[in-house]
């Protein structure tokens, strides 16, 4: 076989390869392979396995580029399932407030939270957008982030929307990061409509999700169902509109109380329920029998002080694949890192190492429904990794800078 890309002088590799999604026990199972090469071409995977079997199979092209991983362990570019990641203006005033006692409805009650957020939005333009972008994306990838999905929902016009996704698409078309759009027009009722909700759930479903049909600018469509936000009858309207547009579904559920957002998903189907903090047994029960990953959100829990985590040991043993995301947003998610979420994974939540790595790859991939191509390296898939400068644990030391390089279709995209 010929490759142009190889990866050498490893101490393992995580390939976390296999059926997707992993469940239960077989989350515990990240693939490792004692001093595997991986090799690739033209971006795609052609090659993991040992290097004496490489040597006797294998061979490079003249301009081929060889990584030496300097005994480091590879694990795949991480899958950020979950982000809000477009959005203008700066809340990190919140922050300060938050530190100091005041809570999430505090906030919100003074005009504060989404509603800040969506007002920056809606006056900046669509160059300024960008430019943010951009920069946290650029972020996100010196992360290790290599896939990620990305919301709207700070627009709440279908004007402002369309601005979102518009620009999200124009940074897709050239960023490394791989990026699957969302419309969340349904992220939270604007002050202007207040006072006729039904008037604003009418327009997400009758101008906002058939205009971003046409123009094919999101692969999804998100609603916060929440207590305050939007109800799960509404949900299941947007969410059944959105579908019958050829979209498809993930939703917000159980993150500020049982809102009744994982009976939503249940009965959907929908690919991937998000934060969940407040699922109960019976909600799980429900999830596992639709097959919907529950994508966790520990990053978000923690700068909202919110004082406990989404039970994910639960999920995991009543059959829900469990995936992890950074909810990077200008509220309450504030570090762009996978592995930092995957550290709060193992120490909040009762994760091991193993299963936080799953969730952050394989797994999140699958929420994304790109784990055909992401979230594992093996023959056939992108090759997309994280170097690790060291063991691959290290990963979830906090505040050291464990990643070596980052490669993105079989290119160096980041290396320090």
């Amino acid at each position: 076989m010929l490759a142009d890309f190889l990866i050498r002088n490893t101490s393992e590799v995580l390939t976390c390869e296999g059926p997707a999604p992993r469940i239960g026990r077989r989350q515990a199972d990240a693939g490792s392979r004692s001093r595997a090469v991986v090799a690739a071409r033209d971006g795609i995977i052609v090659f993991v396995g040992s290097d004496a079997d490489w040597r006797r199979d294998g061979t490079l092209t003249d301009t081929a580029v060889m990584v030496d991983a300097n005994g480091g362990a590879v694990v795949p570019g991480f899958v950020d399932a979950h982000t809000h990641v477009i959005f203008a203006g700066d809340r990190r005033d919140e922050l300060r407030r938050r530190l100091a006692g005041a809570t999430y409805a505090d906030i919100a009650a003074d005009g504060g939270g989404i509603v800040s957020s969506v007002t920056a939005t809606r006056a900046a333009t669509e160059a300024e957008l960008a430019d943010a972008t951009r920069a946290r994306l650029d972020e996100m990838l010196r992360c290790g982030t290599t896939t990620c999905e990305a919301k709207s929902g700070y627009g709440l016009t279908t004007a402002d929307e369309i601005k979102m996704l518009r620009v999200l698409r124009t940074i897709a078309a050239d960023h490394a990061i791989d990026v699957s759009p969302t419309f969340m027009g349904a992220h939270e009722v604007p002050v202007e409509y207040r006072d006729r909700r039904r008037a604003y759930v009418d327009l997400v479903i009758r101008d906002m999700i058939p205009a971003v049909a046409r123009e094919r600018l999101a692969e999804w469509c998100d609603v916060f169902c929440e207590t305050g936000v939007f109800t799960p009858e509404e949900s299941r309207e947007i969410l059944g509109a959105a579908r019958e547009a050829g979209l498809k579904l993930r939703i917000h559920a159980d993150e500020l109380g049982r809102s009744g957002g994982s009976r939503v998903a249940a009965d959907l189907r929908v690919r991937s329920a998000d934060h969940l903090i407040f699922v109960d047994e019976a909600g799980a029960d429900g999830l596992a029998g639709a097959g919907v990953v529950a994508t966790l959100l520990p990053i978000a829990s923690f700068y909202l002080k919110l004082g406990r985590s989404a039970p994910a040991r639960m999920l995991m043993d009543r059959g829900v694949a469990v995936a992890l995301a950074t909810d990077v947003n200008p509220g309450g998610g504030f570090s762009p890192s996978m592995p930092f979420a995957m550290a709060l994974a193992c120490f909040t939540m009762g994760l091991t190492f193993e299963e936080a790595l799953v969730g952050a790859t394989i797994n999140a991939a699958y929420a994304l429904d790109r784990q055909d191509r992401a979230g594992s390296l093996e023959p056939g898939k992108l090759m997309d990794a994280v170097i690790v400068d060291g063991p691959a644990v290290d990963l979830i030391r906090v505040g050291a800078e464990p990643i070596r390089a980052v490669v993105k279709r079989g290119r160096v995209c980041h290396a320090r």
